[in-house]
């Protein structure tokens, strides 16, 4: 484990330990005192100096949850010891530090995948498929939003549930953009390659990191993708809306927000206003179909192989990530334009 300084930290780590073909067997972490909490708390050597701990014969890989300002360096080091690697997203801040990982990775011939955890879920590939079969002809708007409550005042918690140090804009990057960027890669995937990005940020709160955002894509045959995101809105339910020249799909499941305000809260009489359970319903219709209504149907697609269980299943097989890191590129792309869009007030070309 290469930090704990992301909040899906622990919960990687405990994926590595519930796989049954992975054990963690060391930490590093650039917060000495929480590194050797977190690997007391499993019973593994601490190593205060990262170059000390690559040098471990009997670590074959390493997931990084360090600062997104350390990623390169951490990542390009990992690369070069020979460790696989597995990562939460962002790759890097700007698609020059992400390409020099993966040149790196490339160079050593280990494996590399970033976790871009609803990619691999069956509302996404239920949405796909409908794209894929044709049912919406040509796909001309795309909007995914994805926001909670994170920095709104909780019970106990006036300056909300995400911590300073995790929103510290050196070490971050950013703010919710690059943070909570499914909204971007969901959208990327499901519009195809963009030509031009727009964002509008904003500052609600006041931090120095922007808890509001929405970013336009626009793409060479005029289609258009509208991403959302935001730390400051309660109980907003994700949500999915895809239009083409044939037909219209929507998704919306429960809002991580409202959930989050539960576990905090100790809501005694919490209930969810939207479906139960992690998948919604999909609302389509389609000229293509002989219906000539809208059509509501439960998610039946089956969901892929979670982030870390796929990094590990390309290790065994010797097999290499290709799409995904594709993807994870373009991710970084669109959120680097983005933050320089919200700096200029232009549009600026992806590849420029």
């Amino acid at each position: 484990m290469l930090s704990f300084w992301h909040v899906h930290g622990n919960d990687y780590a405990r994926e590595a330990e519930e796989h049954p073909d992975t054990e963690i067997v060391a930490v590093w972490d650039e917060v000495a005192e929480r590194g050797r909490a977190e690997a007391e708390k499993r019973g593994v050597p601490f190593f205060e100096n990262l170059d000390a701990l690559l040098a471990q014969p009997d670590i074959d890989g390493v997931i990084v949850d360090a600062p997104t300002n350390m990623h390169r360096d951490v990542m390009v080091a990992a690369a070069r010891a020979d460790k696989h690697i597995f990562t939460e997203k962002v790759i890097a801040a700007t698609l020059r530090e992400a390409e020099e990982i993966i040149q790196a990775v490339d160079q050593a011939g280990v494996t590399f995948l970033v976790a871009m955890r609803r990619l691999p879920m069956a509302s996404t590939r239920a949405v796909k498929e409908i794209i894929d079969q044709g049912l919406l002809g040509e796909v001309v708007s795309v909007r995914v939003r994805d926001s909670h409550s994170g920095v709104l005042p909780m019970p106990e918690r006036p300056r909300g549930l995400l911590s300073d140090s995790f929103l510290n804009r050196e070490q971050a990057q950013g703010g919710v953009l690059i943070d909570l960027c499914h909204s971007v890669y969901l959208t990327r995937y499901f519009l195809g390659k963009a030509e031009s990005v727009t964002a509008a940020l904003g500052y609600f709160t006041g931090r120095d990191i922007e808890d509001n955002a929405v970013v336009t894509l626009r793409c060479a045959n005029g289609a258009i993708g509208v991403i959302e995101a935001g730390y400051v809105t309660q109980f907003a339910p994700f949500s999915i809306e895809i239009h083409g020249t044939h037909g219209t799909v929507f998704y919306s499941e429960t809002g991580i927000g409202e959930m989050m305000y539960s576990r905090i809260s100790g809501a005694q009489n919490f209930t969810l206003n939207q479906p139960p359970g992690p998948e919604g319903k999909l609302l389509l219709r389609s000229a293509k179909l002989d219906s000539p209504h809208w059509i509501s149907q439960d998610v039946t697609t089956p969901a892929a192989p979670k982030a870390f269980d796929q990094w590990v299943a390309h290790i065994q097989q010797g097999t290499k990530a290709t799409e995904n890191i594709a993807l994870g590129l373009d991710l970084t792309a669109i959120v680097e334009a983005a933050y320089r869009s919200a700096e200029s007030g232009q549009a600026i070309r992806l590849g420029s």
